[in-house]
């Protein structure tokens, strides 16, 4: 029962991004939207344990996600076979632009984390443990 109140609270807040981004006209997807108001919505305990609760249960059925995919690619093998060298070289190109994205913000953080720490003094003549 509580998965069906995760899944309901999941479907509810994509909704409610939807509406908002519609009604005030933003430059955002509506379910980007909702995935920030569920951010918000995961600091109440109700809330997380039931969208976790959900989110188990979508896991341990994944597989069944895929179906979808799979039988569209089959319908579409035309198009796949015109312009699939396109779509693999963009799926390349657009992984190791994220992958470089994110190897940056890392070095970037990890460069701000050690000017922000405070290291112990130099001066210290303690050898360490003997």
């Amino acid at each position: 029962m509580r998965s069906l109140q995760g899944v309901a609270w999941l479907l509810a807040l994509q909704a409610l991004g939807e509406l908002l981004g519609r009604a005030l006209g933003l430059p955002i997807p509506g379910p980007v939207i909702g995935l920030l108001l569920l951010l918000v919505a995961l600091r109440l305990p109700s809330i997380q344990a039931s969208v976790g609760e959900a989110a188990n249960f979508l896991l341990s059925h994944l597989s069944l996600l895929f179906v979808p995919v799979g039988v569209g690619v089959m319908t579409h093998l035309g198009l796949l076979e015109a312009h699939g060298g396109r779509v693999v070289a963009v799926i390349v190109l657009s992984t190791w632009v994220g992958l470089g994205a994110t190897a940056w913000t890392l070095h970037w953080l990890l460069r701000r984390q050690a000017r922000t720490t405070p290291h112990p003094p130099a001066d210290s003549d303690d050898e360490g443990p003997i």
